[in-house]
């Protein structure tokens, strides 16, 4: 990835100005972004046309000096104690307005997160989807199908990449536990040796911070550097600081909860406390301030599934933060559109699963009465002839126990929807080939 380049020095850029008439000029433009709400940094600025009357440089210094008005601090601070900032633009409110409603509200909730019969099954699904896509971004090689086929069989992980994903997994199912709880240095550390557990080249490092011994920097693969983060004798301090933030005892002013959560998710990954899991601990504490602030929607939305979509566009984020003299805007617009289409995506799934499990009970009215979960297996199975499904598979998707699982599954078989067979010792069911041509010759309900 590129590094951006640094903006001009606003004491720089005045020194060059012609005569004092000339600021008043660029004063009265306040240009806080770009006509179209982007929060332009200096790097894509430069490269694009400039307003009519004015150089890139002065175009620059008009928005600086419009954002300074609108700057406040977080708290945090960096290596050489000048503190990060952030603004919240018009563009933002509305869109906070409408995370309000959605993700935190009750009227307008998805039906098939309402329904309680099949809300856990959205819910196992979202945390799989997480884990698997968060330990991706840092590095995990596996596929969505194997890591899926791990978490349902409950066997143990072949590899780091397995063992990673199931980390996560249980990470964030522990977070749906704590979010109740007050964040202390404890908790984080809690968290990262959840996440890191068997992963690292030194087991120790689990749920600990880093030495001054062991600096780590972020760097690409030429050893660029692109982040220094504060020396390990600070950390302890700034974590205590990082969690009354979390905790909302601080700043004074108000910070909306979904930006103090974003602000979270910064702090941990500029501190880089660990020797390694820092981005996946840091992502875990954004779902925790989430749901802390009752966000109960974002149970069920993966964050990390569209930040693999563009993971340089996640990186650059932070980059024009620290160059662009701390302003943590960039990085919170940047989540705020990837908290948006996560959440599109969620209604986008949920409406065309909804439509998908209507029309196998169309198919199949009238004929035999099933579960949801059943419907689903059979939804899932007309999709995918061959599939071998399992008791605990079944009972993990749906988050039921043993015996319920079972009795589905059993059912089924009963009722010539799926093949029972053995492989081992262990019980499995297998998606019949002509699945499609079965459903049509059951019997009326009450039997096969």
């Amino acid at each position: 990835m590129r590094f951006p380049q640094h903006p001009p020095k606003i004491q720089t850029l005045l020194s060059c100005l012609k005569s004092p008439d000339r600021l008043l000029q660029l004063l009265t433009l306040n240009r806080s972004s770009s006509q179209t709400g982007e929060y332009l940094h200096w790097d894509k600025l430069r490269r694009l046309k400039v307003p009519e009357g004015l150089t890139h440089q002065e175009w620059w210094l008009s928005l600086k000096l419009a954002r300074r008005e609108q700057l406040k601090p977080i708290g945090l601070k960096d290596s050489q104690g000048h503190p990060f900032v952030f603004s919240i633009q018009e563009k933002v409110l509305e869109v906070l307005h409408r995370m309000d409603l959605d993700m935190g509200g009750q009227i307008g909730m998805p039906e098939p997160i309402a329904n309680p019969q099949t809300r856990d099954h959205y819910l196992i699904r979202s945390i799989m989807e997480e884990a698997i896509t968060s330990s991706q971004l840092e590095g995990a090689v596996t596929t969505r199908k194997v890591a899926q086929e791990m978490i349902r069989s409950g066997r143990k992980p072949q590899d780091t990449s397995e063992q990673m994903i199931l980390n996560n997994f249980q990470t964030m199912q522990k977070i749906r536990e704590w979010k109740t709880l007050q964040l202390t240095p404890e908790l984080v550390l809690q968290i990262h040796a959840l996440v890191t557990k068997e992963t690292l080249e030194d087991p120790t490092a689990a749920g600990r911070f880093r030495t001054p011994q062991e600096k780590r920097v972020v760097a690409d693969d030429t050893g660029e550097v692109f982040h220094d983060p504060p020396p390990a004798e600070t950390l302890a301090n700034r974590m205590v600081e990082m969690c009354a933030f979390a905790n909302g005892e601080s700043p004074a002013s108000f910070v909306h909860p979904v930006v103090r959560a974003i602000l979270l998710h910064f702090w941990l990954a500029y501190d880089h406390p660990f020797v390694d899991g820092n981005g996946r601990t840091a992502r875990a504490l954004f779902y925790w301030a989430l749901l802390h602030y009752k966000y109960w929607l974002f149970e069920f939305v993966s964050i990390s599934h569209i930040l693999r979509k563009a993971p340089a566009k996640y990186s650059r984020s932070f980059l024009y933060t620290e160059t662009d003299d701390n302003d943590c805007t960039y990085f919170v617009m940047a989540q705020l559109q990837v908290i948006q289409q996560a959440i599109e995506e969620l209604h986008s799934y949920l409406e065309r699963k909804t439509g998908e499990l209507r029309q196998v009970e169309a198919s199949l009215r009238d004929q035999v009465e099933l579960n949801y979960r059943q419907l689903e297996v059979i939804r899932h199975a007309l999709k995918r002839p061959g599939y071998r499904y399992t008791i605990v598979g079944h009972q993990k998707s749906h988050n039921v126990v043993y015996q319920t699982a079972r009795t589905d599954l059993l059912e089924l078989a009963k009722k010539g929807l799926l093949i029972q067979r053995k492989k081992g010792r262990q019980l499995g069911f297998i998606a019949p080939q002509d699945l499609s041509a079965r459903l049509p010759k059951l019997g009326k309900k009450g039997g096969a």
